[in-house]
């Protein structure tokens, strides 16, 4: 049963295709626009030459429309066109359209398009395998049927689910000043540049073995709920998760990690090409695969914290980066020799220096976590809100059911 006073429309109904086609120059320069998937809005390409772009169709950007990329609008590849987009072009993959009748808000039937229900019209409009193959038929589109509030009441939705967008946004441009403010406390903590008051000892470079033991113990608790820590992304503290059993998978070579021990995967990325070390802290015990170096530091000579900080730097990258030897990436892991990686070089105060500078950060990590978190409930109550207005469970009073 749909909401009082909401009308069911085609899309052909609501909307009206909008173009005006390009006359390249080939002298002169146009800039590209494109859709990021799962609504993140439009990007700029580099500017080139009409020559470069041959005999490929293009039309002038118009304002204020509904836009998409007809091969991923499956994906939520779809926005909201503005002035700042005049004078840009884009292909026949990004058809704009324009209310008609003064039947839809285009904000509104944004944030509509991102509710399940919105996707599944793109899907269904769009047939064939995933991704290139899925391109949206157009006319499948037009002929789509959507349930719409009064103009009035998809104004005011949209404005509330702005609004929560602009919270999230400055929590989220927050976040990033504090992540950059603790980066920079680490630069200048965890190398002795700026020092605590009461503190002014030498700082000594010892080599890792001098202060920690490797592991080697092997799994003997068997695959019933052990917590197996991911080598595919190399994050402990973040990507634990208890398996699910499976009879032929055999972890009794795997490593037993006991808590505050820690583990340093090999593995590379873009976002770590020199692996990572990680130290278990949220749970007594785990296994790693036997591609982790494992090892567990002696409290008396180290401050555990002040280690787990300075891993997260890229000082430690650096020695890594030294100790890398010929044929360095073997089917995705570094090749490094284990004797080699405990004679990596570490720079640190007394501990008691040591504790204290771990302190500051962790203060910062508290500030930080705290901020994810309530950028998370932020996130939660937008994904609340769009279910209840955009979906008709709690209505917003609009001036002409007030009038009536």
């Amino acid at each position: 049963m749909e909401p009082k006073n909401w009308n069911v429309y085609l899309f052909r109904d609501i909307l009206e295709r909008v173009e005006v086609p390009v006359n390249v120059e080939s002298n002169k320069k146009y800039v590209q626009i494109g859709i990021r998937s799962h609504g993140k809005g439009l990007f700029y390409k580099e500017p080139v030459l009409g020559k470069a772009l041959g005999n490929k169709q293009v039309f002038w950007i118009q304002p204020n429309c509904f836009i998409l990329n007809v091969v991923f609008a499956w994906e939520q590849a779809i926005t909201k066109t503005t002035e700042n987009e005049i004078g840009m072009i884009g292909s026949h993959r990004f058809p704009m359209y324009r209310p008609k009748n003064d039947l839809v808000d285009i904000d509104y039937l944004i944030y509509y398009f991102l509710t399940k229900r919105g996707t599944d019209i793109l899907e269904a409009a769009s047939p064939g395998g995933a991704g290139r193959n899925r391109t949206l038929g157009q006319e499948r589109f037009l002929k789509s049927k959507i349930t719409l509030p009064p103009l009035s009441e998809q104004q005011k939705i949209a404005a509330i689910l702005s609004t929560q967008d602009k919270v999230i946004e400055l929590k989220e441009k927050l976040l990033a000043q504090k992540q950059q403010q603790k980066k920079y406390l680490m630069q200048q903590l965890l190398t002795g540049k700026k020092r605590l008051p009461g503190f002014g000892g030498e700082w000594k470079t010892i080599h890792l073995n001098e202060i920690s033991c490797r592991n080697e113990t092997k799994n003997t608790v068997g695959n019933n709920n052990v917590l197996t820590i991911s080598a595919q992304y190399g994050l402990i503290n973040q990507t634990e998760f208890f398996d699910k059993v499976i009879a032929s998978d055999d972890k009794s070579n795997y490593y037993l990690l006991s808590k505050d021990e820690f583990a340093y995967n090999r593995s590379y990325s873009k976002g770590y090409p020199y692996g990572t070390i990680k130290r278990l802290k949220r749970y007594v015990q785990g296994v790693v695969s036997p591609l982790y170096i494992c090892f567990a530091v002696n409290k008396k000579l180290a401050s555990l914290d002040f280690l787990e900080q300075y891993f997260e730097t890229s000082i430690i990258n650096r020695e890594i980066q030294s100790i890398v030897q010929e044929g360095a990436r073997n089917h995705g892991m570094l090749n490094i020799a284990v004797d080699d990686f405990f004679r990596i070089k570490i720079t640190m105060p007394e501990t008691e220096e040591q504790k204290e500078i771990a302190k500051i950060l962790r203060v910062a990590d508290h500030e930080i976590d705290l901020l994810q978190k309530s950028i998370e409930a932020e996130k939660q109550k937008k994904k609340a809100l769009m279910q209840l207005l955009l979906m008709g469970k709690a209505r917003v009073e609009d001036e002409q059911r007030q009038d009536g």
